[in-house]
């Protein structure tokens, strides 16, 4: 995907990130074992952090396991992760996931993911159900495997399109992708904060029903304000 509205990418990134950090530093992030953060992104989508924390809490301290998980009830799952949206949607999703790695893999170790070309360790996820890009994306950067890949969850794409940097239809995956492939120097760190300071401007700022565009350290570069 080429930005659009005549931005270079490289720098303008570069220049995004800055302002950002300047509102304040992102914050700290615990990383997870990559099937824990598989787990905790599959049941995060467009759901409050804090509810998905909560839900994703809950499940390690009644299943202990994702062997147990996958074992387990899909409506027993449902209601353990009962405040997140579409629960039992995800509750299902969980299942056929982990029982489909652990089939293919005879276990849940995903080390070798880092190990993968990027796009392979990305395809060999979004094979499974409920898995997409920014599940994907978050499963290998976010966790202990800390691969350069750029997460892109409802958030971050809204603020690319109103930057005009991505058209207004264009997609997640496409968006992860033309990040990555431009700040090719980023290390797995780097993209992850980039993820959170754009992730909470999307959450404070630059929302979905209503942008306080006055206070947007982007509001410069920003074609929508």
């Amino acid at each position: 995907m080429q930005p659009s509205f005549g931005f270079n990418g490289h720098d303008d990134i570069l220049r995004w990130r800055g302002a950002l950090r300047a509102s304040g530093p992102p914050r700290l992030w615990t990383r997870r074992k990559p099937v824990g953060q598989l787990v905790k992104s599959m049941i995060s989508g467009r759901t409050r952090d804090a509810v998905s924390l909560a839900a994703y809490d809950r499940l390690v301290a009644r299943y202990r396991s994702p062997r147990r998980v996958a074992r387990a009830p899909r409506r027993e799952i449902a209601r353990c992760i009962r405040d997140v949206t579409f629960a039992g949607d995800k509750a299902g999703y969980l299942v056929q996931t982990l029982r489909g790695i652990e089939a293919e893999r005879g276990g849940f170790a995903l080390d070798f993911l880092g190990e993968a070309p990027l796009a392979e360790a990305l395809a060999w996820l979004e094979r499974f159900p409920g898995v997409g890009r920014k599940v994907a994306a978050a499963t290998l950067n976010a966790s202990t495997l800390n691969r350069p890949v750029f997460i892109v969850d409802s958030h971050v794409l809204r603020i690319f399109r109103r930057l005009g940097f991505a058209g207004a239809h264009a997609e997640a995956a496409a968006v992860s992708e033309a990040v990555t492939g431009a700040m090719s120097e980023w290390s797995g760190d780097e993209f992850l904060d980039f993820h959170v300071l754009m992730k909470r401007l999307g959450q404070t700022r630059c929302r979905p029903d209503r942008a306080d565009c006055a206070g947007c350290p982007l509001a410069g570069d920003c074609r929508a304000g």
